[in-house]
């Protein structure tokens, strides 16, 4: 937890912000927000969520629910995917997850400098109560996994690898991917036929053999090549076929 420790030996808190479901072919992109209160014990086990099993990760987010004084979750669907494009998407799920975590820090450019210049008092007298935002916001740092995104809109750092190398940024993949999970497992009882309670979207031949048999779901990313190029669809055609549902 070195980086959370800098942040709260100058009395600000560090927001762990990390995504899941960026390269899939189906649903949303989903990131969650993690802040953790200082001088807090670290969860044994958190780290990188794509090397975890899924029970471990399962209870881990539990732990990190328990454990956080803010945590917020937010998705882009696969039809603002498609619109704006995935980089774009990512973004907005992130500023979602930021906006449920801190309130108003979250949508305003100008809230989140004020945050800056809030007092040291102001920081240690919410830190006796277990929740250093008190009545009144603390100072934070935001933190993201990968490269910066402008599209944020609000004052943020980026840590590439941030799931491997920061443990709030760790904590908000597993999250992030747990939701986004459970999402695909029920989106797969109501599209049976693509394997997403399994793959999760993602590539697999259970997925392909899918839109073979019975073409795309409005959930799927009609922007990415390999759909819009109609190479999926194994009838020797590009044409796109969709179904509505």
């Amino acid at each position: 937890m070195d980086r959370e420790r800098l942040a709260w030996a100058e009395r600000r808190l560090l927001v762990g912000v990390d995504e899941a479901g960026r390269g899939p072919l189906a649903g949303p992109v989903v990131a969650a927000a993690v802040v953790f209160p200082p001088g807090l014990d670290p969860i044994t086990g958190v780290r990188d969520s794509k090397t975890l099993p899924r029970k471990r990760r399962e209870a881990l987010a539990l732990a990190i629910r328990a454990g956080a004084i803010r945590l917020g979750v937010g998705a882009a669907s696969s039809r603002e995917i498609d619109r704006l494009n995935i980089r774009v998407a990512t973004a907005v799920a992130m500023r979602r997850a930021v906006t449920r975590a801190l309130g108003r820090l979250g949508r305003s450019h100008r809230e989140a400098h004020r945050a800056e210049a809030i007092s040291r008092d102001c920081f240690a007298a919410g830190a006796a109560r277990n929740d250093p935002f008190g009545a009144s916001p603390a100072p934070f740092v935001v933190l993201v996994d990968g490269l910066p995104f402008r599209e944020l809109g609000f004052p943020h750092e980026a840590l590439v690898d941030g799931d491997a190398l920061c443990y709030s940024v760790a904590a908000a993949g597993i999250v992030a991917k747990t939701v986004r999970d459970r999402l695909m497992r029920a989106l797969a009882a109501r599209h049976p036929g693509y394997g997403w309670e399994t793959n999760m979207g993602y590539w697999s031949a259970v997925h392909l053999a899918g839109l073979a048999a019975g073409g795309a779901t409005r959930h799927h990313r009609m922007s990415f090549a390999p759909m819009a190029q109609g190479e999926l669809w194994g009838d020797g055609t590009t044409e796109r076929r969709t179904v509505d549902r």
